[in-house]
């Protein structure tokens, strides 16, 4: 067994990434939108900013109100958008629910949408064209490349349909030529499934959920899962680690696996954004 180490990884794209900045005319700009007072997106968008700062991105945040009205979050996104200093635009989820967040994502410009999940880059994406895609299947993908994990042929059993990872990530894989099966709460005979799977992604947020005998002798193991325990606070994944990693070729940790290519991701994203508009 192999582990896939996400944080060796991210740091060596984190190097490249600020040697491309370097070369730049200017400095590359993502605006974060944060609608409320979410404590987890609070953590989620310093970690954003710290890492715009560290590869010397500019980096904005729109903090508004939980009160707020649909019309002032599209103004806002479309003040954003004709914004020429402005290459990316990312709308932090969760948002208040009286918002239509599918209409916030339809509106922010294709183009500016770093986060992958305006429907004409989902459209592009389901097309295997060039478009931005969601982060943490683009850094799985970019995780299973560095470790010369080939996908073609290969079975892909995904567990989870999330617009975030779950569908995008089986159409990444479907576009790198592997065999594809989605698994959501309606499956029937899942450890059947999964025992078929060369490379088995699982995102679903539930705390040791894959275990041993749910899985091929041999097979890369992806966990997306990030739980926190409430006793010992510690940070488990959706796979049962331990008794897992005996049986696989290779396994991501939890924590330091998929999670720190994830933002890494974004900012390859913002320079991609930047350098399309400014050819």
């Amino acid at each position: 067994m192999e582990l896939i180490d996400g944080k060796k990884v991210a740091q060596k794209l984190r190097e490249e990434l600020k040697e491309k900045v370097k070369l730049l005319e200017s400095k590359p700009s993502l605006a974060v939108i944060r609608v409320g007072d979410d404590a987890a997106s609070e953590i989620y968008v310093k970690l954003k900013r710290k890492m715009c700062e560290e590869l010397d991105i500019t980096f904005t945040e729109y903090h508004l109100d939980k009160s707020i009205e649909q019309t002032d979050l599209i103004d806002l996104i479309e003040k954003l958008n004709d914004d020429e200093s402005v290459n990316g635009i990312l709308l932090q989820s969760p948002i208040p629910y009286h918002l239509n967040i599918i209409e916030a994502f339809e509106r922010i410009a294709p183009e500016k949408d770093v986060d992958g999940f305006n429907p004409i880059n989902v459209g592009r994406l389901a097309q295997s064209q060039e478009c931005f895609a969601a982060c943490t299947p683009v850094g799985i993908m970019k995780l299973l490349e560095e470790y010369n994990i080939d996908i073609t042929g290969k079975n892909c059993v995904v567990i989870g349909r999330s617009n975030i990872v779950g569908r995008p990530m089986a159409q990444l894989l479907l576009n790198a030529n592997g065999t594809i099966t989605v698994c959501h709460s309606k499956t029937k005979n899942l450890a059947e499934i999964t025992k078929t799977a060369d490379i088995l992604v699982v995102a679903i947020g539930n705390p040791k959920f894959i275990t041993a005998d749910m899985v091929k002798e041999g097979a890369v193991v992806i966990d997306v899962g990030i739980n926190r325990l409430t006793d010992t606070k510690k940070l488990i994944g959706d796979v049962d680690f331990e008794n897992v990693k005996e049986k696989c070729s290779y396994i991501t940790p939890v924590p330091g696996g998929v999670g720190p290519m994830t933002i890494i991701t974004l900012m390859g994203n913002v320079i991609k954004a930047y350098e399309n508009q400014h050819k």
